[in-house]
């Protein structure tokens, strides 16, 4: 039985001081056992964010990092640098790093081992464009998107994998991809998953959905049996977020 997994991606809000308060106000409106929580702070709020979540059940993520572990990489955060601190989470190939920053499939996939390699729970997004919907390529786009970013991942090393589907016209936008829609990719990311390890490694990764989820759609989002939790933008910046993770 794969346990919920919701997370919260911060993207570039929040100072350290208003981060902590944030972590403050939300510990008793999240602690739950059936889910894992996890908050991704900007980097440079990440040591606080850890210190300020102890004793609690959020777990710590990275909004993203680099896959060399030292070098000449200015502005760059490797794995073990996370992992130091105490970091569990990190974020690989967020439509908003492959649009603004280049990031692409292959990079995303030395991300994905780098992370591995060092313990680190890998959140690999994946998601199209509102035209690639539209031209109805939605599956074969987001298939490519999972085989390469888990190209030559053993399956042992998969299982730790989180896959999140986030439509890109989804994100940000206050439209949701209806609860068929979301489980339709989800089902069909699941099926690649299967053809390219096997059924039981399919079952085990956890595939979270993203894009404008919030307090009023979590539930039935949630409920579709190929959606394990969800990678929630905006509505993890205020109180309300204990309502996405005690949605039931």
């Amino acid at each position: 039985m794969r346990k919920m997994i919701i997370a919260g991606n911060w993207k570039m809000n929040k100072t350290v001081d208003e981060a902590i308060n944030l972590i403050n106000e939300l510990k008793p409106l999240v602690a739950t056992d059936a889910a894992e929580v996890v908050f991704c702070p900007p980097t440079i709020a990440l040591m606080a964010a850890v210190e300020a979540a102890k004793g609690s059940n959020i777990s710590i993520g990275a909004q993203n990092m680099y896959y060399e572990e030292s070098g000449a990489y200015t502005g760059e955060t490797a794995p073990n640098m996370l992992t130091s601190i105490g970091v569990k989470y990190v974020i690989i190939g967020h439509s908003e790093r492959r649009e603004y920053f280049g990031e692409t499939n292959d990079t995303v996939n030395k991300k994905v081992h780098k992370a591995i390699e060092h313990g680190l729970i890998p959140i690999m997004c994946c998601g199209e464009t509102l035209e690639q919907r539209k031209q109805d390529i939605t599956i074969d786009f987001v298939n490519q998107q999972i085989k390469v970013g888990l190209l030559d991942v053993s399956k042992e090393d998969a299982k730790k994998v989180v896959v999140a589907y986030e439509p890109i016209w989804a994100i940000g936008t206050g439209v949701t991809a209806s609860s068929e829609q979301a489980e339709e990719v989800c089902a069909a990311i699941r099926a690649t998953l299967t053809e390219v390890y096997d059924t039981d490694t399919a079952e085990a990764i956890r595939i979270q959905y993203g894009g404008s989820v919030g307090a009023g759609n979590a539930a039935e989002l949630f409920a579709m049996p190929n959606i394990d939790g969800g990678l929630v933008g905006g509505a993890s910046l205020k109180a309300d977020f204990g309502k996405v993770v005690n949605y039931k």
